[in-house]
């Protein structure tokens, strides 16, 4: 993907709307935010329970502060009582001034103005932060004619323009396409180029790229860089990538059950943190490379695609019935009203043996998930085969997949829109062993406790909706889900996305034990390549719907064979400034050379 530089917006801020915070320019340096004391606190079970405790810091124009901790710290509720998008039983005392204007007891009608104009928002799961009934375009439309003074034909141009600078493919076509309609890669630069729109003074960036790949991390990135010294915006990076807040962050803020344990800037906090749980942070992030040595003296066994002729299937023990198996298999997503059917997969050979563990890796819009839905039957292959576990559910009816599904299980990528929000978890986790096993009572009860054990949540939290969990409890809930039938096939699609690092190394562990101990394969779909390194014996690797190479991760992370890969490898960021400062210059010099090339 080639990366453009932000294009200037053909409006000035003297022509928004808004009559209230953030008139006039302002300069780099300049003191933009200034939070003193703030406390936020949620009124649960007849008590008041504290999720931000005291927090203090200013942020300055230009200025990127990264907030990091584990999920469930206050990290983002915080950041949310700024702009008074708490819950109905969330409070928030203490103040926060924008450029001198309160906002915490500010009325509704004054944050309205604020909200996007002067504060935008990118939210942590784009498929619940997106109207589901609207298309895309519209929406970013929506917000451009809300805060500027636009005709419509001006609306959709600018709207074009940002979906072309994140990198949206065909823009045009995308533009009139509605959220579900597109991968979670792309829905996420969808709420990105919305939230730029309005060349907000600050930008509170909400786990801005856990659904990105890495190379359009990279560039989304890089845009939030130039947005930084175009507009000289300040941004607060809410994420638990530890590689992305060596990239952008200024200063770090680290907390711990709502209190700061650590404030310093970058290079304090990764070259000498003091806090213990800081130290417990760093030394829980995943090194590419660190789980992976080439092999000397060892046949190469990694095929890679030429001259577009697919990756042949790989033979494996023909004694044994493979967990799954696709052969030349394409896969479409059917024709839609007056849209017409869309072919994501071509002609993909791919085996995964009982007990084998293989990461799919390639950018957002590759066919990941794709081929993790056909696997789970939720998406028909028009050519070709697919089987799972000896049974061939290439043309199965919907009345004999019940059996089927017993076998498989499946963690989606956004857990906030794959939970059933009328639920509680505890029922939402117990429903497969209601209806496939028939457990009610004491004994699903007991089942259920078990699972919330073995994903590292309180008991006490089964009567929680999903909306009152953090991201990343959503997602281990969703891991509990599917693993409650104890499936002979997991799809893993993005299971550790929305985790912070401590406790994705937790799950990680946690995945691994239960893997060996149930002996279950799994299809592991990620964009964290140091994560599939770590857990995978194989990794495949897809390109616009292809695979392209597929070999022993040793031999894909040494020594990757195909350009694609190669690019792919080079785009990870590291938990260190200084060499990502470096690796970051030396993919831009790449890319400058590949542009002159071209």
């Amino acid at each position: 993907m080639s990366e453009q530089p932000i294009a200037v917006s053909s409006l000035s801020r003297g022509e928004k709307m808004s009559r209230g915070v953030g008139s006039g320019t302002i300069k780099k340096g300049e003191l933009i935010l200034e939070v003193r004391d703030l406390t936020v606190r949620f009124w649960v079970n007849n008590d008041w329970f504290v999720a931000a405790d005291s927090m203090t810091f200013d942020l300055s124009a230009g200025e990127v502060l990264a907030i990091v901790g584990e999920s469930g710290s206050g990290k983002t509720q915080s950041s949310m009582s700024l702009i008074g998008l708490l819950p109905a039983n969330g409070r928030s005392t203490g103040s926060a001034k924008l450029k001198g204007t309160e906002l915490i007891g500010m009325p509704l009608n004054k944050l309205r103005e604020v909200r996007g104009n002067e504060i935008a928002v990118i939210f942590q799961e784009p498929m619940t932060a997106l109207n589901p009934v609207y298309t895309v375009g519209f929406q970013i439309v929506e917000t451009l004619r809300t805060h500027f003074v636009m005709n419509p034909t001006d609306a959709k141009d600018r709207a074009l323009e940002l979906m072309r600078l994140v990198e949206i493919p065909n823009p045009e076509d995308s533009f009139n396409k509605f959220p579900h309609q597109l991968s979670g890669g792309q829905r996420q630069r969808i709420m990105i180029a919305q939230s730029l729109s309005c060349d907000p003074k600050l930008l509170i960036a909400d786990e801005p790229t856990t659904a990105l790949d890495v190379t359009v991390q990279g560039e989304i990135l890089k845009l939030m860089r130039e947005l930084r010294e175009r507009v000289d915006a300040a941004i607060i990076l809410i994420t638990h990538d530890m590689g992305v807040v060596a990239d952008m962050a200024d200063r770090i803020i680290v907390m711990k059950d709502g209190r700061v344990v650590e404030h310093g800037t970058s290079e304090q906090i990764f070259g000498a943190p003091k806090h213990p749980y800081t130290q417990q942070l760093l030394a829980a992030v995943p090194h590419l490379g660190s789980a992976s040595e080439p092999l000397e003296g060892v046949p190469r066994l990694t095929l890679i695609a030429r001259d577009d002729k697919p990756i042949p299937l790989t033979s494996g023990d023909s004694s044994v019935t493979p967990a799954l198996l696709l052969e030349n298999a394409s896969i479409e997503y059917p024709k839609a009203g007056r849209r017409a059917a869309f072919r994501a997969a071509h002609q993909i050979n791919l085996r995964v043996d009982p007990g084998e563990v293989i990461g799919l890796v390639g950018e957002s819009g590759s066919g990941k998930t794709t081929i993790g839905r056909a696997a789970v039957a939720l998406l028909p292959v028009v050519e070709g085969k697919i089987s799972v576990a000896g049974r061939d559910i290439t043309h199965a009816r919907p009345k004999d997949l019940k059996p089927f599904r017993k076998d498989v299980g499946i963690v989606f990528q956004d857990p906030g829109s794959s939970l059933n929000p009328r639920l509680p978890v505890g029922e939402s986790i117990g429903e497969p062993l209601l209806l496939h096993q028939g457990l009610k009572g004491a004994e699903l009860s007991k089942r259920v406790e078990a699972l919330l054990d073995s994903v590292e949540l309180p008991r006490a939290m089964r009567n929680r909706y999903p909306h009152e969990l953090s991201g990343g409890q959503r997602q281990r809930i969703g891991i509990a889900r599917a693993l409650a039938l104890e499936p002979k096939l997991l799809i893993a699609d993005e299971p550790t996305s929305a985790l912070d690092v401590s406790v994705q190394a937790r799950v990680l562990l946690l995945f691994q034990e239960l893997q060996q101990r149930y002996g279950f394969a799994c299809l592991f779909i990620s964009h964290d390549l140091a994560v599939v390194e770590m857990l995978s014996e194989r990794i495949a690797v897809m390109r616009n719907g292809r695979l392209v190479e597929v070999g022993p991760t040793r031999e894909i992370v040494s020594a990757p064979q195909h350009p694609y890969t190669q690019r792919l490898l080079s785009a990870v960021p590291v938990p260190d400034p200084a060499e990502q400062k470096k690796r970051r210059e030396l993919r831009d010099a790449i890319i400058a050379k590949e542009k002159i090339v071209s």
